[in-house]
C-alpha cells in the first residue's frame, strides 16, 4: 500500500517500510509526542455508549441466571 507520511508528506509504502505508514522512525516518534502531549484531541466519541449499557444489562442477566 502506497500513501503519504502523515507527518511531513514524503511517499512512503507498506511492502518495503517498516515504519509504515510513517517515512522513518523520525515521525513516528514525532507522532507518538504529539498523542503524549496531548497535541491531538479525539473531539467526539469513537463508539456508541449505549453499547456498553447494553452488555453490562446482558452480563447482568447472564450473571442471574448462572447463580439461580
Amino acid at each position: 500500500m502506497k500513501r503519504r507520511c502523515p507527518m511531513c508528506g514524503q511517499p512512503t509504502d507498506s511492502e518495503v517500510n517498516g515504519d509504515f505508514p510513517f517515512c522513518g522512525e523520525r515521525c513516528r516518534w514525532f507522532d507518538l509526542g504529539n498523542w503524549a502531549n496531548e497535541s491531538y484531541i479525539i473531539s467526539e466519541l469513537a463508539f456508541d455508549q449505549s453499547l456498553f449499557e447494553n452488555l453490562e444489562q446482558d452480563m447482568a442477566r447472564t450473571d442471574e441466571e448462572t447463580d439461580a
